[in-house]
């Protein structure tokens, strides 16, 4: 075959590694003047953050810090969390960045099963750090963020995130990784069915899903990005390299507030920003809004966000992105891609098209839903369920230390998501369950987020989420939790429901308080289900 002379062979010359250490290169070079961080007082310019990351790598290189090697961290959304994501690849290191919810144990375990070498820790967090690495196994260099914007808090480590960029050399001749399919960073799930399992990532699918979401998006270069999506989950659905390759700002919050977030939309002219449904309805339900003139898109992701929440959104000149994905997907790889003709149809009717997940990313290879059985695709009726199935550039390596774990995940070459769908004529995926919440009564399979969208469309309903309820008659029968934004009494909202649903799709009881969530806006259904079980 004459395409196979040594001619036409790899080289130097016309290969290289997709990573996310070329993004900040390439910035530092053609941008270093534009601003790349505001947090409170904090204003640096990409010239500035990229002289940090280089001295933060050079000094965790100085330490024996290489290929490899996991790098902790525990801190909010702070410029520091930004620096690990660009500075950790220059080494080949690894970066596990941690929910700041976890408890001691959960964290022990994580840096245990990581092999973590290295921790930062912001100093609210130096309380649960300390327990958890007393009781973990590792002799651990700690590094202790002293953030400006921060409540304070004890210093645990040996020295502080400042000294440690002072020892770094601003010069840092940092390279590519050798092979784009090492591992970049170690994120774990949120572990509510047993220990969190350690999901890998590679420099080639950070890269891939960085260049994804600016071509998913339609980002235009410099970009001022809103940080109310956590930086540890999923690494910021890649955004921290997304928002870097645009040389865009990235603004911070420490912690999502309404005020906070008017504040940035008018003093810093915020152009884009992620967050889950929770996100929207804390914006939708401010007691104050202040007035912005700028045009500002939100990706969601999470629950599948209520029509009525979009539509509201919307109205106050926020464009709505619709996204869906797991940890192992690196955040969203599937997107509800809006159609130009979606534009005529009435708004009630755009936003109800606008809550399906929608197809893949343009970077991913393939989603569709499989039958789990025979994993052939079902027919797209729109009826047909079965399970999301994923395949292409952007799926993990795999779960560390856990072989058997990863085949199952892998069978037949597909990443199985464990999301119960249908997939519409359009090709459009619909997600109707997880596979642990489907509710079988008498039967009868009951989506629980179609209940949940009948109990949304009342007007006074903030946040709700149905799981099942044992039930010596039916096995078990769906029960409402429901967070009020107005007035309305389980009677109420029964009948509601009733008007939407088939009889045994209707809730039999409603529990009216708090819902209890993750970090990231994700409703804790595993709590709701224990507590379901206590008070029978």
């Amino acid at each position: 075959m004459i395409y196979d002379n040594p001619e036409l062979a790899r080289d130097a010359a016309n290969h290289a590694a997709l990573s996310p250490v070329s993004i900040l290169k390439r910035v530092e070079r053609v941008h270093p003047e534009l601003t790349a961080q505001i947090h409170g007082r904090i204003r640096r310019n990409w010239g500035e953050v990229a002289e940090r990351c280089k001295r933060l790598a050079s000094a965790l290189a100085k330490r024996n810090i290489g290929k490899g090697d996991t790098v902790a961290l525990i801190a909010p959304n702070i410029p520091e969390a930004l620096e690990c994501a660009l500075a950790m690849p220059m080494l080949g290191a690894v970066l596990n960045a941690n929910n700041t919810k976890l408890d001691a144990g959960t964290i022990a375990y994580i840096l245990e099963h990581g092999e973590a070498k290295v921790l930062f820790v912001d100093t609210e967090f130096s309380d649960v750090a300390a327990k958890a690495v007393a009781q973990s196994d590792r002799d651990l260099l700690i590094i202790d963020i002293e953030d400006s914007e921060g409540p304070g808090g004890d210093k645990i480590g040996a020295l502080t995130y400042d000294a440690l960029l002072a020892e770094g050399d601003p010069n840092f001749p940092y390279c590519l990784p050798d092979d784009e399919w090492d591992a970049l960073a170690l994120n774990y799930t949120s572990g509510t069915t047993g220990r969190p399992k350690g999901v890998v990532y590679s420099h080639r699918g950070s890269w891939m899903n960085a260049v994804n979401n600016v071509v998913t998006w339609e980002m235009p270069h410099h970009p001022v990005y809103l940080w109310t999506l956590p930086l540890f989950h999923c690494n910021g659905w890649c955004f921290p390299w997304t928002i870097t390759l645009l040389a865009g700002t990235h603004v911070f919050l420490r912690a999502p507030r309404a005020d906070a977030i008017y504040d940035a939309f008018v003093d810093y002219k915020v152009t884009h920003l992620c967050g889950a449904p929770i996100i929207m309805s804390m914006i939708l339900s401010a007691s104050e809004k202040r007035k912005f003139s700028q045009k500002i898109k939100m990706m969601t992701a999470a629950a599948p966000p209520p029509a009525s929440v979009i539509q509201g959104i919307e109205a106050l000149g926020i464009s709505i992105t619709h996204v869906y994905g797991l940890t192992e997907v690196y955040g969203p790889a599937v997107v509800c891609a809006e159609k130009p003709v979606w534009a005529r149809l009435a708004p009630e009717k755009q936003a109800e098209l606008k809550a399906r997940q929608g197809v893949a990313y343009e970077l991913e290879e393939d989603v569709l839903v499989l039958n789990p059985e025979t994993s052939v695709p079902v027919a797209w009726d729109g009826e047909t369920l079965g399970e999301v199935a994923f395949r292409g550039n952007i799926v993990m390596k795999g779960y560390l230390k856990d072989p058997v774990e990863t085949a199952k995940a892998f069978r037949g070459g597909w990443f199985w998501s464990g999301d119960i769908a249908v997939q519409h004529a359009d090709g459009y995926i619909e997600i109707r369950d997880r596979s642990k919440d489907i509710i079988i009564s008498g039967g009868e399979n009951i989506s629980s987020i179609e209940v949940e969208k009948a109990l949304y469309s009342h007007p006074a309903v903030s946040l709700v989420a149905v799981v099942a309820m044992p039930d010596e008659k039916w096995g078990e029968v769906p029960c409402a939790f429901v967070e009020l934004s107005g007035q309305a009494s389980e009677a109420e909202l029964l009948a509601h429901a009733r008007e939407g649903l088939a009889g045994y799709q209707c809730p039999k009881k409603v529990i009216f308080g708090e819902l209890p969530k993750t970090t990231t806006g994700k409703i804790r259904k595993n709590e709701l289900r224990d507590q379901v079980r206590q008070k029978l």
